[in-house]
């Protein structure tokens, strides 16, 4: 097995959420090393992480455990850590084991930023630059040894025990009367995707969703540039989260 490269730049309205690309596999021997990259960019003032997984082929417990160890920190310092563009293999293991409970994942990088933005307050449907700037330290590669069979079977173990031991931590909830209509939206699909267009309409005009009124066709139109008009979609995608 070949090892990984982790490539950081820092991206966002504020140049502040460090994008970190990772290629290749996670096991015993890499996930030490992420890990110091991680370290060093928090002990660096860095709090706000977006972890692109397009270009990983496997994640061992180990590898899931820099992430799920390191998230209560992380959001202690006020910051958080979201993971994007998992390939259908690994996104599987994060449903399985259920840590989609624990961290946020989103299909394309720019979701994870909006999240981020709007959760700092600013208004994600001004323009703002979100050219990345490079770091100094701005490409690591780390070298691993073959991996043996009998290693990646041990190590798919002992993931669930890693499950039992951190799906204590609960990610923050976003304030949902301040998301945008589209997102509103989305969050009443993945609390009761049976919900008919009528029951959305409903939802929105709570409370939780600020009293947002909309009217049917315009709900109608929202679905379906999301792709969400029937309860069909609407079900995909609740599965899919």
């Amino acid at each position: 097995m070949q090892g990984i490269d982790v490539t950081v730049n820092k991206i966002g309205a504020r140049a502040d959420i460090a994008l970190v690309k990772i290629k290749g596999y996670i096991d015993t021997t890499t996930s030490s090393d992420l890990f110091a990259e991680l370290s060093g960019l928090m002990n660096n003032s860095t709090s706000q992480f977006i972890i692109d997984m397009g270009g990983v082929n496997y994640i061992s417990s180990a590898g899931w455990g820099v992430f799920i160890g390191e998230i209560r920190n992380i959001r202690e310092r006020g910051g958080d850590l979201k993971i994007v563009q998992m390939t259908p293999d690994v996104y599987e293991v994060f449903a399985m084991l259920e840590f989609n409970k624990i961290l946020d994942s989103y299909e394309a990088i720019e979701e994870a930023i909006n999240d981020f933005d709007i959760s700092m307050g600013l208004d994600i449907t001004k323009s703002v630059s979100r050219k990345p700037v490079p770091i100094e330290k701005d490409e690591v590669t780390i070298s691993s040894p073959s991996q043996k069979t009998k290693e990646r079977a041990t190590e798919r173990k002992t993931d669930v025990k890693l499950k039992k031991r951190w799906t204590t931590t609960v990610k923050p909830r976003a304030n949902e009367a301040q998301l945008p209509l589209a997102e509103k939206i989305k969050s009443i699909i993945i609390d009761n995707p049976s919900l008919g267009l009528l029951d959305i309409k409903k939802e929105l005009n709570t409370q939780r969703f600020g009293y947002h009124r909309v009217n049917i066709f315009k709900l109608r139109s929202i679905l379906k540039k999301y792709n969400l008009e029937t309860k069909e979609k609407r079900y995909r995608f609740y599965r899919s989260r």
